[in-house]
């Protein structure tokens, strides 16, 4: 997880540094710096920011181009039956 998908992530849900830092158990200084490129953070600190923020409905996205969405649960989409899946039962 990169410092610009870490503050994305909060953005979209809407996250500020300390409600982050209450939710991974990390510091919110650790926090401040981490999205600001400062300090070597330990993979494991990266660790817990990024499953705090994944439990709060974010995915990453990584490849060529890094990023972050909101899960399909999070932004309250329901995709419907599945082509595959329609059968009568479902006109019900």
């Amino acid at each position: 997880m990169t410092a610009a998908q870490c503050r994305g992530a909060r953005g979209l849900l809407g996250w500020s540094e300390a409600e982050l830092a209450r939710r991974s158990g990390l510091d919110e200084g650790f926090i401040k710096g981490f999205e600001t490129g400062t300090g070597d953070p330990a993979s494991g600190q990266v660790e817990a920011l990024r499953s705090a923020l994944m439990q709060g409905g974010v995915v990453f996205t990584n490849g060529s181009t890094p990023g972050v969405r909101l899960s399909e649960e999070q932004r309250g989409g329901n995709e419907g039956t599945r082509l595959d899946q329609l059968t009568t039962e479902n006109d019900r």
